[in-house]
């Protein structure tokens, strides 16, 4: 019986010091041309592991890198696709569909061509070049074969720049939840993955949303929890053009005219189920509009959305959809 109770009391006292060395712990740094920050709860620190995902994450699917397996896809040389590369074109295909084609990835040479993406614009762009691009876009001309993805149109340019972001959310919130971490907040260019809480206020935890500044100063509009969600957020006002009658284009590229987006919307914010998805939609929801948003979400009560726009009079206005938290 004394050797049960002496073994109980290790037991306890082991137990008590591991409870003891966990901490909030925080990376931050700069990847995939941002910034990215992880809190998480526990006692080993992980850098040298977010590093490598993010590395492998970055020679899959950086149109950046010229050596990267999508840059080589793009050139139509002989590469072996990652299953992160597969995973992130399938998904890429299922939002096209329920889109209407208004989120695809790729619309990369149109992006190019308006000088939003990471290769040279054309210069006297015109509407003949726009249609002769637009040959080539669709995902839907792209078929998966194994490992390959094949395309019918050489010049079909693919570029993940609007999902891979929240994608590498995800990966790092696997590898966390994979290790036992049950309270993190990861970040990475704004897009965020959240679980449990933050151990070191025993809160939720909270995050901010930015009010859209076009100075590029930053200010947060309001504050709300993130429990157990990934929210992504895309917006206009840091990167646009203006015409010569004062009309504001998006970076987002409308995939049926070839065209920035004239819009009111200034940013969106997405709730859904993982941050790939998340990020996705909130690109998807800009060329779409409100109207069209507001349907779509009918029969998709899962997704929340936030808006802030521009109205008539030029003021900005919110509106929160499918219960976004106030």
């Amino acid at each position: 019986m004394k050797i049960k109770l002496l073994l109980l009391c290790v037991i306890t006292s082991l137990l008590n010091c591991r409870q003891s060395e966990l901490t909030n712990i925080k990376l931050s740094g700069l990847v995939f041309g941002t910034s990215y920050a992880i809190i998480y709860h526990g006692d080993r620190t992980y850098e040298k592991e977010f590093d490598s995902l993010f590395y492998v994450i970055n020679r899959s699917m950086s149109t950046y890198i010229r050596n990267s397996d999508i840059s080589k896809w793009n050139r139509n040389e002989p590469v072996t696709l990652d299953q992160h590369f597969l995973e992130v074109f399938e998904v890429s295909k299922t939002i096209y569909e329920n889109t209407d084609g208004m989120f695809d990835p790729t619309i990369g040479a149109v992006v190019n061509a308006w000088d939003f993406g990471p290769e040279g614009e054309i210069v006297k762009l015109d509407s003949l070049k726009i249609d002769s691009l637009l040959m080539s876009v669709g995902l839907d001309k792209l078929d998966r074969v194994g490992t390959n993805i094949e395309k019918s149109y050489a010049d079909t340019y693919l570029d993940f720049n609007a999902i891979a972001k929240g994608y590498a959310v995800d990966v790092i919130a696997n590898f966390l939840d994979s290790n036992q971490i049950q309270d993190y907040l990861i970040e990475i260019g704004g897009e965020l993955q959240s679980r449990g809480i933050n151990q070191k206020s025993l809160k939720p935890w909270a995050v901010g949303i930015d009010w859209p500044n076009f100075d590029g100063s930053q200010s947060v509009l309001k504050a709300i929890n993130l429990m157990d969600e990934a929210m992504a957020t895309s917006g206009t006002y840091r990167k646009f053009k203006i015409d010569e009658n004062g009309n504001r284009y998006a970076h987002i590229i409308d995939a049926s005219t070839g065209y920035p987006s004239k819009t009111k919307i200034l940013s969106v914010s997405v709730i859904a189920e993982n941050c790939m998805v998340a990020d996705a939609y909130a690109t998807a929801f800009q060329a779409m509009g409100i109207d069209r948003v507001k349907d779509f979400l009918i029969f998709r009560p899962g997704i929340k959305v936030f808006f802030i726009f521009e109205n008539q009079k030029k003021q900005l206005e919110t509106l929160s959809l499918n219960g976004f938290p106030e």
